[in-house]
């Protein structure tokens, strides 16, 4: 991830420099938030759709479509593609989504969804994606009031799991020390769907107590987990939650009710907010109506959502009407156009000064026995 950030180097062992990691990651926001997304939309589609150096699986769609994609000028017009079939993630290879003008062979690291609704989708992240990423993640973290330099404790799904690169967004780029807690979302999810509901109860007071050695033995100051994860901290062990200077969530669920319970258990610390997948992440912005909207705004330009209506992807809702999530991915080097999210949200009007829409208040857009949540 750090491949692009400015380092010390003047001895064996020197540490990232905190204040140059800072400037490339808030340039980056920066030069972000002021991008046009017709431009945007015209170089990535242009850099997937080339014939010498775009990325295999978009140049073989290419001759399927009735129409020349580099035709497409603007962001609205992505609609011309369709909806991005998850299918293509679970059984191609990563590589395919990369366009052939990153150096082959790739090296690095393939990422790997939850798995809540089927087999495991899989991306390749290159070190400019990843490091988007983190500049977006430490933007939250000071926007939210997470102090630099600071202990933090990791406890979410590790692994093949992007959540798990937290460890690295926190300590190389928010100058951090961090403790990690191992978890494994999937094996939840497969007690759930079998009814085996004993036994994830016992996982869950498994994962709480690791923590809880953690939080007793050492000074942690912020906690990363899931609003699941902290539902039952809180129940066990209240008094180690009240200690913490904040916890940052990270997940897909967070209702207002749990928000405030969350804030009260905190007694005064941060409660921040993420809400995003392996393909896409938004940030949390400040609560509205006294908490009972709790708005994200995507990590743009290279990741924005829609909220549309449920019978017709292409059209969005009304500001402050409820619709599903519609995801695109625009990076230079993973092109994802309208993936239809299993979420449902509010869609939410981050005013002036912000260049896309944000979505509020994000829940399941259906419940169902066969796709659990789990801790995750």
């Amino acid at each position: 991830m750090t491949a692009d950030l400015v380092t010390a180097s003047t001895a064996p062992g020197a540490a990232p420099s905190a204040t140059s990691n800072a400037a490339v990651c808030d340039d980056l926001v920066a030069q972000g938030l002021a991008t046009d997304l017709d431009a945007w939309t015209r170089r990535v589609v242009g850099r997937h759709f080339d014939p010498a150096t775009g990325s295999p699986y978009w140049l073989r769609r290419a001759a399927e479509l009735p129409f020349d994609p580099r035709d497409i000028t603007r962001y609205d017009q992505l609609t011309e593609l369709g909806t991005f079939p998850l299918d293509v993630l679970r059984s191609q290879d990563p590589a395919d989504l990369v366009p052939l003008a990153v150096p082959r062979p790739l090296t690095g690291r393939i990422w790997d969804s939850g798995g809540t609704t089927g087999t495991p989708c899989r991306v390749f992240y290159t070190p400019g994606m990843l490091l988007h990423r983190g500049a977006w993640r430490r933007w939250s973290f000071v926007t939210e009031g997470f102090e630099a330099g600071r202990t933090w404790l990791q406890a979410t799904p590790t692994g093949p799991h992007l959540i798990g690169n937290g460890t690295q967004e926190a300590g190389e780029l928010h100058d951090g020390l961090v403790y990690a807690v191992d978890m494994d979302p999937r094996w939840v999810k497969r007690l759930i769907r079998e009814r085996r509901l004993a036994e994830a109860s016992e996982y869950s007071a498994h994962l709480v107590e690791q923590i809880a050695d953690v939080l007793r033995q050492q000074r942690v100051h912020y906690v990363n987990t899931t609003p699941a994860v902290l539902q039952v901290l809180m129940r066990r062990h209240p008094d180690l939650v009240a200690a913490l200077d904040g916890v940052r969530l990270s997940g897909t669920q967070i209702s207002p009710d749990m928000y405030r319970d969350f804030t009260a258990a905190l007694d005064g610390g941060i409660c921040g907010r993420s809400y995003g997948n392996t393909f896409g992440n938004a940030a949390g912005l400040p609560p509205v109506q006294e908490g009972e909207i709790l708005p994200y705004a995507p990590n743009y330009p290279q990741v924005t959502m829609a909220v549309v209506d449920k019978a017709d992807w292409t059209t969005p809702v009304a500001y402050g009407a409820t619709g599903q999530v519609r995801l695109t991915v625009l990076h230079e080097d993973l092109l994802l156009p309208n993936i239809l999210e299993r979420d449902q949200a509010l869609r939410f009007d981050t005013g002036d000064g912000w260049p896309s829409d944000g979505v509020a208040n994000v829940r399941p857009l259906q419940i169902t026995s066969t796709a659990p949540e789990g801790l995750y």
